[in-house]
């Protein structure tokens, strides 16, 4: 990696975050310092700063271990890999069931990000691949996360006049966005009818965590002239496997 914007107290901090890790509870103050080669000042500083944030603790004989921040990034991180896998797994059922593709996704910022993507045998493939990213507001998972924040917060992801028309159908104001919001708390699901790429509609439902936090959404996409005949049953489908997700992902 190219140094040019490399930050040394990130690093400084890491190699001490890596040492607590692999000794945990048996190395002070002055045990890092000499590990680390960094000087007592600085060391302390570290350790108080990493100490406030919950990175490490500091216990009865001034040795120190990882602190509860770590405890709570891990999960995160096992949990994201674990949902994949699940839905890989879970969402065979219904795409063999549907006909139809099913995709994973999360919201990060005013971005969707793909996760994971399970497809139907068709003729013609949707665009969205798992890294990809889309304007969140274009898309029914999109919506349905950006429905679980207040509304002002949803606002302030976007600059009003710069809504990005992906179709003529596609959200154009935060006016617009706000009102589908409202009807989607409702309801407990989106619907993207052609607003993302003309000619295929989707919906989808939020994946919930144990403490009721939408952590992503699952979709399922299909050509327009399948989607009266289809919704009903995918809005079904996306249900149990939203619930099954919820159900497994780990505290």
């Amino acid at each position: 990696m190219e140094r040019k914007y490399w930050v040394p107290a990130l690093e400084r901090a890491q190699d001490v975050l890596q040492l607590v890790a692999e000794q945990p509870s048996r190395l002070r103050l002055m045990d890092l310092s000499i590990a680390t080669g960094i000087n007592k000042s600085t060391m302390f500083s570290l350790l108080h700063t990493m100490e406030t944030l919950n990175w490490v603790i500091r216990e009865k004989g001034d040795t120190y271990v990882l602190g509860s921040f770590f405890g709570v990034i891990g999960n995160a991180y096992f949990a994201g890999m674990s949902l994949v896998k699940l839905f890989e797994e879970k969402a065979t059922r219904s795409v063999e069931r549907l006909g139809e593709t099913f995709q994973l996704a999360r919201l990060e910022k005013g971005e969707l990000v793909y996760l994971a993507k399970k497809e139907a045998p068709a003729q013609v493939r949707l665009i969205s691949e798992p890294g990809m990213r889309l304007l969140a507001y274009a898309t029914a998972m999109g919506k349905v996360l950006l429905s679980a924040l207040e509304d002002a917060q949803v606002l302030a992801l976007y600059e009003e006049g710069s809504y990005h028309a992906f179709t003529p159908k596609t959200v154009q104001s935060g006016e617009e966005l706000l009102k589908q919001l409202r009807m989607i708390r409702k309801q407990g699901f989106a619907v993207d009818q052609e607003e993302i790429v003309l000619g295929f509609c989707c919906m989808a439902m939020p994946v919930v965590d144990r403490n009721g936090k939408w952590i992503a959404a699952v979709s399922c996409s299909m050509p327009v002239h399948q989607w009266s005949q289809k919704q009903e049953l995918a809005k079904e489908e996306i249900q149990i496997l939203t619930q099954a997700l919820s159900a497994t992902v780990p505290l």
